[in-house]
């Protein structure tokens, strides 16, 4: 090595003033180092939340205030609170609480009106049926992609929330559950495990709703005439949430198995329904009665416009060609034809309706109703007239005699 005092460059001595400056850079460099390796591990534990901009004036911060709660005291404080069905005291005021808890939580209250819950479920055992739990897969997935397109949450139970409460008395458990534990919902939507939407596009008309409170699909006209028990299906149904739901839903449940009155209401529905083929009292013939007997009656709204669910047997042989019919609409529509994001689907299927608007007698149904195959057990039940051809049972399908006017969507 070639020492300093021997090569040919020969560094130039430093004032001592120019060493202080150097010296002071050195430590001012090293301090701000420091500070950002602090800085970045604390950022790590601690990250900034990041505010959502909103793209308009309908998408509001409900990401945020569902990470965090309000501190100020609602009905979820009362140690009292049961999201069981038959839970003493029954919940009052429920209306009055509602209100107050969106008033807390003002980004929901934003869509309130129409936002909805649907309330979905099946046993919680595996199926006797080889397929049968493959079945119940699909039919939930098409569920969620209806719910997926629209904005609607989905729930699906598979516990019995009520333990003498069996089979189809088992929803208004459910639903009573769903009640109390969405307020940010209007509606909950209940929807039968073996039933399908056949229609991805169409959106329920709610406003035709509002001065009702319960949605079902049937003939208000057959009720009142002939006090028949399929004049509606109770599969199905739209339920606002509300103080009357959940009293209807108490009085409802009270001709259910756990009710000591259970063995009496069967007597009861079967001398009103003179087609009920089976003497135990069943939700439908239950919620029949209460419509035409009872004050509930006034805000049940019977829908016959549309397929809010319609029997199977009734709709799957309309279905033989009308893929074809709509691919040929869309090859002579340009909005059509055009490929879209799911996220516009609802403009795309304002289209759908423009082009539909006269084609009712073979436009695709909004729900098909696959009543009676009960694909968990794989048994068909032989209660329903697809076998023997006696009364139906927890469908609704019009006799011949009556004219069903042409299906077509309200506007």
């Amino acid at each position: 090595m070639v020492s300093p005092e021997h090569s040919h460059f020969t560094m130039p001595k430093r004032s001592k003033s120019a060493l202080l400056l150097s010296t002071m850079f050195r430590i001012s460099g090293g301090v701000l180092v420091a500070f950002m390796v602090i800085w970045t591990v604390r950022s790590s534990f601690n990250p900034t939340p990041i505010t959502p901009t909103p793209s308009g004036p309908t998408e509001t911060s409900d990401i945020d205030l569902g990470r965090h709660d309000t501190p100020e005291r609602n009905f979820y404080d009362d140690p009292k609170l049961s999201y069981a069905l038959g839970s003493s005291p029954p919940m009052r005021g429920w209306d009055e609480k509602r209100r107050e808890w969106l008033k807390q939580h003002p980004s929901f209250a934003a869509q309130a009106p129409t936002r909805i819950v649907m309330v979905t479920g099946s046993q919680s055992e595996p199926c006797k049926n080889p397929i049968g739990d493959h079945l119940l897969l699909k039919l939930f997935k098409n569920k969620v992609d209806y719910c997926r397109r629209h904005g609607i949450d989905i729930f699906y139970n598979n516990a019995l929330l009520h333990p003498e409460m069996f089979s189809f008395w088992a929803k208004t458990a459910a639903v009573r559950a769903a009640m109390l534990a969405h307020p940010e919902a209007e509606w909950i939507w209940w929807v039968d495990s073996d039933a399908a939407f056949t229609d991805m596009d169409f959106l329920l008309p709610l406003s035709r709703y509002n001065d009702h409170n319960m949605v079902v699909h049937g003939w208000a006209h057959l009720l009142r005439e002939k006090h028949t028990w399929t004049g509606i299906n109770a599969g199905v149904f739209l339920l606002r949430n509300s103080q009357w739901a959940l009293d209807f839903l108490d009085v409802w449940a009270s001709m259910g198995p756990q009710s000591p009155d259970y063995a009496k209401w069967g007597q009861t529905l079967s001398s009103v329904f003179k087609d009920k083929i089976f003497p135990e009292s069943d939700d439908q013939s239950g919620l029949i009665y209460l419509y035409l007997k009872e004050k509930w009656g006034e805000k049940i709204y019977v829908e016959d416009e549309y397929y809010f669910e319609g029997y199977w047997l009734e709709i799957v042989p309309t279905f033989k060609n009308v893929t074809a019919r709509y691919m040929e609409i869309e090859r002579n529509v340009a909005a059509l034809r055009r490929r879209h994001a799911e996220k516009v689907s609802e403009a795309y299927a304002r289209v759908w309706e423009e082009q539909l608007k006269g084609k009712g007698g073979w436009r695709r149904p909004f729900i098909t109703h696959f009543t009676g195959c009960q694909p968990c057990s794989g048994n068909h039940n032989r209660m329903y007239s697809g076998i023997t051809g006696s009364s139906t049972r927890f469908y609704t399908i019009p006799p011949p005699s009556i004219h069903f006017p042409p299906f077509d969507y309200p506007a």
